[in-house]
């Protein structure tokens, strides 16, 4: 419990007793300014530049304390400090002409810190500044550096760009300390977190914004006490934990023989996830979506019955939809009648190019296009009879739009992910379908974390390179949780294709391996489809498939409970290991990861191994399927392709135990 004590003029914090900050009259803890952004968007990526017309150190004249709160008197304003429990949040008042805020944090050199929403390349951002505004996890300069890459033969690089480098589709202005504390900033403007100096935070923000700071014991009370201020997700269906979700394209025969092939070889099927389900074009890229929200009935004649079939027989049906409009189809005409997308500085609807075609955005902060749109949603994919969708996209909002309701487009371009997010779970809760129907979204910011039911990590590559392939997707669902969002998953085997980057046989099995032991187990065709690798490329990858798949419906009464835990707390289906061990190694740790509190799943990450090593925190762990137990400390394992290292604590809870017990059956099927 937070209070504030007064002694010698000194505020002090104070939490259970111990002083864990304090503050004087004459410090300057706040800078403000006055500034303006520019900013140049292609395909997604920004390229921002800022000019600083003035800048104010405030100094502190005075402190006063009242029941529950304290007031700073600066030179000019003056900032409102309130608790609630183990919460602190910070209002700043009479600073209206300005629109830049910057505050320090203490800070103690061996902390780490997580979140800030996804991120690929690191998962402790010590040491690094991070930029937080939504944008295209690839850009293009990121895709020519790989196809330059590829063509010299340069397969899997481990070595990393400097983080500066990387945009990300999900970010937000939240991280959480090793120290056990949290910090939530309320600005939808661009943000900067500075974690370089060993003694401060330095943390930047576009706007005048409040913001909250919030302590725990435990990691989970710290993810709890973050997520009771920013939102949880709702539990996830049950039938997704059926088996797998099989990524499908081409039609309603190719799709029912696909799984009827996969359904023979004794696959567990969960669904299918058709995403050309309205239309497909054959673009440079590679085999893409026509974005019109209406069933392709030539591409998939009969869907409608097939999806009532398959239901029969516990196999859903999902679809795809985003906030963009093919400009050649007819839901974009009515748009345009209507008024209904975005506009440019000249009233025309802008259009925005994504790979190699322009196309309208909804403008989501118009009433009646809202209801338009999800409208479309509930008639043309809940009724049809699809059980979710990907939701994808909401990165691409232009700083220079013109918006029906007034608002700066640079202000709302941040929002726009969490607004696309809303429409969709209305869309869900107006039809009386949330607990049957979900939707999993690439894009994120405050209030995705309450909106949203599933996230996915992005478009990453289809090999094993560091900080793109598989094994970039760890520190991202780690670095989701750590930000609030405890629901997250990937494509099996990656997306993003080029001539000479094409999925092999083996990285498809070793990512299937790792999505096993995720919170949902769902593949893609990826972008060129017939340069990857896919899950009936032969007999190997249809059988492996099909054991993975058993293995992973095992588990469901396990990640039932963890859903629902994390639906009640927050804390996370996916945990990273230092939440209950506190050892270094467990602070840095971004190669495996927690699965609830007992599993620890260690993924082979390198192509052609056939061990990896494996860090394991102090406790008595039992390895799934050998039966060989472990203590803490780093041990080289036996990983040959159609196995994977997984992990269970010998004292885990017996109802754990007893799912444990039951997947290491279907396990030990693979082993023998």
């Amino acid at each position: 419990m937070l209070s504030f004590k007064m002694t010698d003029d000194r505020l002090k914090l104070v939490r259970n007793g111990k002083v864990i900050h304090t503050i004087s009259p004459g410090e300057h803890p706040v800078t403000v300014r006055k500034a303006e952004n520019s900013y140049e968007m292609r395909k997604g990526s920004f390229k921002i530049k800022e000019k600083t017309f003035s800048e104010d150190c405030f100094r502190i004249k005075r402190i006063s304390v009242y029941d529950k709160g304290a007031l700073l008197l600066f030179d000019k304003g003056r900032a409102v400090l309130t608790l609630s429990d183990d919460t602190l949040k910070v209002h700043f008042e009479e600073l209206d002409e300005y629109n830049r805020l910057i505050v320090t944090l203490p800070a103690l050199p061996d902390e780490h810190v997580y979140g800030t929403g996804e991120t690929f390349s690191e998962f402790d951002l010590r040491g690094v500044k991070t930029d937080n505004w939504v944008a295209e996890h690839e850009n293009e300069r990121c895709i020519a550096r790989k196809i330059r890459k590829t063509s010299l033969g340069i397969k899997d690089g481990k070595r990393k760009e400097k983080y500066s480098k990387y945009e990300t589709y999900y970010a937000q202005p939240t991280f959480i300390s090793s120290r056990k504390y949290w910090f939530h900033s309320e600005t939808t403007a661009r943000s900067e977190f500075d974690f370089t100096a060993g003694d401060r935070h330095t943390l930047k923000f576009d706007s005048v914004s409040d913001f909250y700071v919030g302590f725990g014991d435990t990691f989970e009370q710290v993810l709890s006490g973050l997520t009771g201020l920013i939102g949880r997700q709702p539990p996830l269906p049950d039938w997704v934990y059926g088996g797998v979700i099989l990524g499908i394209q081409g039609g309603t025969e190719i799709m029912e023989s696909k799984i009827n092939r996969c359904l023979d070889c004794g696959t567990k099927v969960a669904g299918a996830w058709i995403q050309d389900w309205e239309g497909r074009r054959i673009t440079s890229f590679g085999k893409q979506l026509q974005w019109n929200w209406e069933w392709d009935s030539e591409l998939y004649p009969g869907l409608d019955e097939s999806i009532k079939r398959l239901r029969q027989s516990n196999i859903r049906v999902m679809g795809y939809c985003n906030t963009f409009l093919a400009i050649e189809k007819p839901l974009y005409q009515i748009a345009k009648e209507k008024g209904y997308c975005v506009k440019n500085k000249d009233g025309e609807d802008y259009m925005v190019t994504i790979t190699t075609f322009p196309a309208a955005i909804v403008d989501l902060t118009n009433p009646e296009a809202r209801e338009w749109l999800k409208g479309i949603i509930k008639k043309n994919m809940i009724d049809f009879g699809f059980s979710g969708w990907m939701a994808d996209f909401g990165e691409y909002l232009p700083t220079d739009a013109v918006l029906y309701s007034g608002e700066s487009a640079e202000l709302a371009h941040n929002t726009w992910p969490a607004r696309w997010a809303l429409l969709n779970r209305e869309a869900l809760e107006e039809a009386g379908v949330l607990n049957d129907v979900t939707f999993f979204t690439r894009a994120g910011f405050t209030g995705t974390t309450a909106y949203s039911t599933l996230m996915w990590n992005g478009d990453n590559h289809v090999d094993f390179s560091i900080d793109y392939g598989m094994p970039s997707v760890i520190p991202a669902m780690l670095s989701l949780t750590c930000s609030g969002f405890g629901v997250s998953h990937s494509d099996t085997g990656g997306y993003t294709t080029f001539k000479k980057l094409r999925r092999s046989e083996e990285l498809f099995m070793r990512w299937g391996e790792m999505n096993a032991f995720s919170p949902l187990m769902r593949s893609h065709e990826g972008n060129n489809p017939d340069l990857n690798a896919q899950f009936d490329a032969s007999e190997k990858t249809l059988l492996h498939q099909a054991k993975m798949s058993r293995i992973h419906a095992s588990l469901a009464p396990y990640l039932k409970d963890l859903s629902a835990q994390n639906s009640e707390t927050g804390v996370g289906m996916v945990r990273p290991l230092f939440f209950y061990y506190d050892e270094e190694r467990a602070y840095t740790e971004s190669s495996e990861y927690l699965l609830g509190r007992d599993i620890l799943v260690a993924p082979v990450l390198e192509r052609n191994a056939k061990s990896r090593k494996v860090y394991l925190p102090g406790d008595e762990w039992i390895r799934l399927g050998t039966g060989e137990e472990y203590t803490g400390g780093e041990y080289e394992v036996s990983a040959p392709l159609g196995t994977i290292p997984v992990f269970y604590r010998k004292n885990a809870d017996k109802k754990a135990l007893d799912t444990i017990k039951k997947t290491e059956e279907f396990y030990n099927e693979i082993l023998s």
